[in-house]
């Protein structure tokens, strides 16, 4: 019960990172009108 919980709790997590990135990312487009970063640069500085 405590494994499923603990699964349960780190699968919300992963997939609310996984949000805020692909949400930062959009910004980043907009930001950058479509051009992308250098690999390896990311924002913030």
């Amino acid at each position: 019960e405590g494994d499923i919980l603990e699964d349960l709790i780190v699968a919300a997590h992963n997939a609310a990172r996984e949000k805020v990135e692909e949400a930062m990312a959009e910004k980043t487009r907009e930001l950058t009108g479509g051009l992308s970063l250098p690999p390896g640069m990311k924002l913030p500085f």
